[in-house]
């Protein structure tokens, strides 16, 4: 019998990394590099979550998958056997490479993974901006010289950011994280990434990182002009006390945003997958005898067959649902009498 499960979370070094996933959510860093990523949830070659809890503490999530997949996902897919989400935390403490991910039927020839994803801005510092599709008018030709002369980031559309906003990246959208950034990024469980430039820069061996251009143009949607941040849908109607959002409404995955700025439970009954990340404040999920105390930058997975949980808020508490189907919501709602509400 499955419970709701933490993981030891896997840091990443890169060269545009910095220190400040330390600072903001106390991450026992490897000391004296620039970590840039902390993967908290994944089942990949590269890194699998190892659980931090409970009885199955020491298993991994490519155990669970290979071993009690359905009572982990439910109905929901699972490409190639693994866990189909891959949940970050990125510190970009200079920019990343203007790079691209590549759609679904382009990945199948490249040998590629398609990966969409989304980010949620948790810390930005003052002027911080996004690098995301194309300024309006961009053609493929100029994109292609701009390649060459070493001038393409004049291509890409600018957008300043700051906590709270969010930005979806469907497959074959450009794009690039500015200097000063936290992102909370959530994508499909893929690590395919095509470079198409990275300021001239070497990595962390000295040389210059490899860029693949020839691939990047096969992938780059050029006709993805000026996206705008994504406002989110309420779903609620409970005042500023309570307040929900849709981020993303999937395929191929659901993220709403949770604001809980009253004392009291949230009871969450769901007969599906859900991952629950803290943003601000402090949450404890309670299932049967399990109690699980998540701060700012941590993470707790309800599997499928674990069908409630209590979620004990001290308040203000922000954090994201995370899913992996669409399927039709209701509103919450207020049970009378108990201080307790329902996420249905």
């Amino acid at each position: 019998m499955l419970y709701p499960l933490t993981f030891d979370p896997i840091y990443k070094e890169r060269v545009w990394g910095g220190r400040n996933l330390e600072r903001l959510y106390q991450k026992k860093l490897p000391p004296h590099v620039p970590v840039g990523e902390s993967w908290e949830i994944t089942d990949r070659p590269e890194g699998v979550s190892v659980i931090a809890n409970g009885p199955l503490a020491g298993k991994d999530l490519r155990w669970l998958m290979e071993h009690q997949a359905e009572e982990l996902l439910g109905p929901a897919n699972s490409p190639g056997g693994r866990f189909p989400l891959l949940v970050k935390i990125l510190d970009a403490r200079e920019r990343l490479s203007l790079q691209v991910h590549p759609p679904a039927e382009v990945a199948a020839r490249l040998g590629g993974e398609p990966k969409t994803e989304m980010w949620y801005i948790a810390d930005a510092q003052p002027g911080a901006e996004l690098y995301v599709g194309l300024r309006r008018g961009v053609a493929r030709a100029e994109f292609e010289r701009k390649i060459t002369d070493g001038t393409v980031a004049d291509c890409f559309h600018r957008v300043p950011v700051k906590p709270g906003d969010v930005m979806v990246l469907p497959s074959g959208r450009v794009h690039a994280i500015g200097a000063g950034i936290v992102i909370f990024e959530i994508q499909e469980n893929s690590d395919t990434t095509y470079r198409v430039f990275d300021w001239n820069r070497p990595g962390l061996d000295g040389q210059p990182r490899a860029l693949h251009v020839e691939q990047s143009l096969e992938c780059i949607d050029f006709s993805d002009f000026e996206p705008a941040l994504t406002k989110g849908e309420p779903r609620t109607e409970e005042g500023e006390e309570f307040q929900s959002r849709d981020l993303v409404k999937g395929p191929p995955f659901t993220v709403e945003e949770v604001v809980d700025r009253r004392s009291g439970q949230i009871s969450n009954r769901h007969p599906h997958l859900r991952i629950i990340g803290v943003l601000e404040g402090h949450l404890t999920i309670q299932h049967a005898n399990e109690e699980i105390k998540l701060r700012p930058g941590q993470f707790c997975l309800k599997p499928a067959g674990v069908e409630r949980i209590t979620l004990n808020c001290r308040p203000p508490v922000r954090f994201l649902q995370i899913g992996l189907e669409a399927e039709r919501r209701g509103r919450t709602k207020e049970l009378p009498n108990a201080g307790l509400s329902s996420l249905a």
